[in-house]
């Protein structure tokens, strides 16, 4: 052993040590746990992503262990302890408990089998630590910590893996891929974040079995990809779906933006813009709050109708006219495909479909009537609409670019400025619906919904109205569609 190997393995063992100390420390409850098991004469280890959180200096209030207790022994050693139990997953060998604020989740040693045509295991108990964790999805989390002896527990080589911040499988990731393909966009969705690269012979199986993704549900695929785009740095999650080949089974629009550049240079590579418009849009999220998924999902997704509208024009220039009506089409479809929620999907679909909006502003041309319609439209959006167009500025031109933000500066301001004047987030016509019906003569119906879309089209054209305009207007409106004058 060299002196640089001794080295390594020292601060390894050290690492071991401390991890070993900080987790006690921090989680008392383990000992707890260990001490009714141990009298139970049952192992008890703490594992997985608990153990790979606290080398980390991450770890949370949910933990994980393992035992070669069975579930229903299990469920009669933490009676009694427990302030609440749940059994839920005991078909699968999991009893989950809680206690002082710390949710535990409980598991018998597996030794499952895959059918290898969907992902769900032929449930097996095992009696083994080693035969438990390598069928566990990756290295870093096939770690354990002996809660009896207090010692550290790495058959598969997890520590080094964590301090190289690779992921590599405990078997083969042909074998662990081919009992759960998603693992592979899992792998994707600790890239982004964990920062981990991934072992060469993992890349490999991922692009080689690419397809098999499609044996998972949409809802699992979905799940995993929000929690990608909600990591730290989703962009190499991205990447790694789109380079393996598994984005053309569950995100295709996003390999259909790397377009050719053409030979003039008339457009950006589309891809990589929307890459870089993600990574600007995460950086004006507010940083004392939770990862924002609807703008990470419409940053990435801005320009996905631009491959579809592609138009080359006479001199070598390229054109994609109505590529935010295509694309918000093609984020609603996809989404939809997902099994994303209906507020998630429309609101994407929306930012999509306005974040061109802005480009009309010029240098402040719109009228105040224009700009009450642009917050109007943007809705409860109007905040991430904000974001998003900033984002989506990703010119080198310095001069350009300085003066996008300044026009955007100067929208803001006057947003802010008609906002305070006529609170714009309350557009409403000058005359509600009972003193349409009144005025008019009229019973509640279509005609009464007519009559107030054409007061609120007046009240953003023209601001705030006097009562006596308003009514003066709707009356001129009633002639116009053939309304009889109404009963004194």
């Amino acid at each position: 052993m060299t002196a640089q190997q001794a080295a390594q393995q020292a601060a390894q063992e050290t690492a071991q040590r401390n991890a070993v100390v900080e987790l006690v420390r921090i989680a008392p409850i383990a000992d707890e746990l260990a001490a009714r098991f141990a009298a139970a004469g049952h192992q008890l280890y703490l594992v997985g992503g608990s153990v790979r959180d606290a080398l980390l200096g991450r770890l949370s209030s949910d933990l994980d262990f393992t035992t070669d207790a069975r579930p229903q022994q299990i469920m009669e050693l933490v009676k009694g302890w427990a302030d609440a139990i749940w059994d839920t997953g005991i078909a699968f060998g999991t009893v989950g408990a809680a206690r002082r604020g710390t949710t535990v989740e409980i598991t018998t040693f597996r030794a499952d089998s895959y059918d290898r045509v969907t992902r769900n295991p032929e449930v097996q108990f095992g009696d083994s630590l080693e035969a438990d964790l390598v069928r566990r999805d990756f290295s870093v989390n096939a770690m354990a910590v002996d809660l009896a002896s207090k010692t550290f527990v790495d058959p598969y080589g997890g520590m080094q893996a964590l301090a190289q911040r690779l992921l590599d499988t405990p078997a083969t990731p042909e074998e662990s891929f081919a009992d759960d393909p998603l693992r592979m966009m899992r792998a994707a969705r600790f890239a982004s974040q964990l920062g981990f690269t991934l072992a060469p012979r993992v890349r490999t199986a991922m692009t080689e079995m690419a397809g098999e993704i499609t044996r998972i549900t949409a809802e699992r695929v979905q799940m995993e990809i929000s929690k990608l785009l909600c990591g730290a740095q989703p962009r190499l999650g991205i990447e790694l779906l789109v380079e393996s080949g598994i984005a053309e089974h569950v995100l295709p629009e996003l390999p259909a933006m790397r377009l050719e550049i053409d030979e003039h240079h008339q457009h950006k590579d589309v891809y990589q813009h929307s890459l870089v418009v993600l990574e600007q849009a995460i950086d004006l999220e507010e940083p004392d709050e939770s990862p924002d998924l609807v703008l990470r999902i419409a940053a990435l997704l801005h320009d996905i109708g631009k491959p579809r509208t592609r138009r080359f024009t006479p001199g070598g220039g390229v054109s994609f006219h109505h590529h935010e009506v295509v694309g918000a089409k093609m984020a609603r479809k996809r989404l939809r495909e997902l099994r994303y929620s209906k507020e998630i999907v429309e609101d994407v679909a929306n930012l999509v479909y306005l974040h061109l909006r802005f480009h009309g502003y010029g240098k402040g041309e719109w009228t105040d009537s224009a700009v009450r319609r642009y917050v109007t439209d943007a809705g409860d959006l109007l905040p991430r609409l904000n974001k998003l167009v900033r984002a989506d500025c990703t010119t080198r031109n310095k001069r350009k670019a300085a003066a996008l933000q300044r026009s955007y500066d100067d929208l803001e301001e006057r947003i802010a400025r008609l906002a305070e004047e006529e609170d714009l987030a309350k557009v409403r016509p000058d005359l509600d619906g009972n003193e349409i019906m009144k005025i008019l003569g009229i019973p509640p119906g279509p005609m009464v919904g007519k009559a107030w879309q054409h007061l609120k089209e007046l009240r953003l054209d023209n601001g705030p109205m006097a009562h006596e305009d308003a009514v003066a207007a709707l009356l001129s409106w009633a002639k116009a569609q053939g309304l009889g004058a109404p009963e004194a």
